[in-house]
């Protein structure tokens, strides 16, 4: 199974990176009904790529892999490009049962999160 896989090379990134680096924008997120809580961070650099990402997650496996996962997928990609990955991308992409679907969806609104994050420091940036 993709899951275990995954599992497996999880803990490398953990690591947060500095709140007030120009470029870091951070997405938290959470879903009440199970308690799980995702904490997405992206670097962006020149041009609105984002160069890097790290993530912090408190929930099960499938919430945990499901955020390494993007993290993974974001880097590389311009903040419009990150936008467009899915929750059914990342639960295809890790076999998820659909039981842990909203570990998925958790992922895809973490993304949404940084990146209206980082959007909203540059509009402040650019008007004062």
């Amino acid at each position: 199974m993709k899951i275990h896989v995954t599992l497996a090379r999880l803990a490398r990134k953990t690591r947060a990176s500095p709140k007030e680096d120009e470029g870091v924008a951070t997405g938290m997120v959470g879903a009440p009904a199970c308690g799980d809580v995702m904490k997405l961070q992206i670097k962006v650099g020149k041009g609105g790529v984002i160069e890097d990402a790290k993530f912090k997650t408190y929930g099960c496996g499938s919430a945990i892999a499901s955020s390494s996962l993007v993290t993974e997928w974001v880097k590389g990609k311009t903040v419009e490009q990150a936008l467009d990955i899915k929750n059914t991308q990342i639960a295809e992409e890790l076999a998820l049962p659909p039981v842990k679907i909203h570990c998925s969806i958790l992922a895809e609104d973490a993304i949404k999160a940084a990146v209206a994050d980082y959007k909203k420091k540059h509009v402040d940036q650019a008007a004062g």
